[in-house]
């Protein structure tokens, strides 16, 4: 009489590991899409609209992102800038007046960061402000958006191309400390 065979518990748990990893990375790549691909706009606490800004008023990227020659981070503006024109201009828009109970109540506006790294992954604006790599590059045309997406992966292979193509280091240790 023959032993009916068993699978190898080994192999069950191996298979199962690589379909739980398979789907994790598929949800990964689903968030990927969703928020890259698709141009997904994250919501804001304030509709503040950079077509606007830009392209009627004239403000340039450095005029509010005054950290982008001098820091790591270009970071986002200080209430007090918005208020430079808000004290007067505007001031009966809805989106203004939420702006103003900010200022006011000396609250932060709990913006929603839209172009996020790695935690392995340093990056400064400065060397490529300095280096004279438009805004435009690795944000898109945000003078064109409303609401500013992601629009370039700003992963790996998007960073190493472009610094392949415009004579950039690329050795590891420019990007990862």
């Amino acid at each position: 009489m023959m032993r009916k065979s068993r699978p190898n518990r080994k192999i069950i748990i191996r298979l199962l590991l690589a379909g739980l990893l398979a789907a994790g990375l598929a949800v990964i790549g689903g968030f990927a899409y969703h928020w890259v691909l698709t141009g997904k706009k994250p919501d804001q606490p304030i509709a503040f609209s950079h077509r606007l800004h830009i392209d009627r008023v004239g403000l340039e990227c450095r005029y509010c992102h005054s950290y982008a020659d001098s820091s790591p981070a270009a970071g986002i503006p200080a209430m007090s800038v918005c208020m430079r024109c808000h004290e007067t201009v505007a001031v009966d828009r809805p989106e203004v007046q939420k702006l103003r109970r900010y200022w006011l109540e000396k609250e932060p506006i709990p913006w929603v960061k839209v172009h996020v790294q790695k935690w392995h992954v340093f990056f400064t604006h400065k060397r490529h402000t300095r280096a004279k790599i438009d805004c435009s590059t690795c944000h898109g045309q945000v003078s064109a958006m409303d609401t500013v997406r992601q629009v370039r992966p700003l992963n790996m292979g998007f960073c190493v191309t472009c610094h392949r193509q415009n004579r950039g280091p690329t050795d590891c240790l420019t990007c990862h400390k």
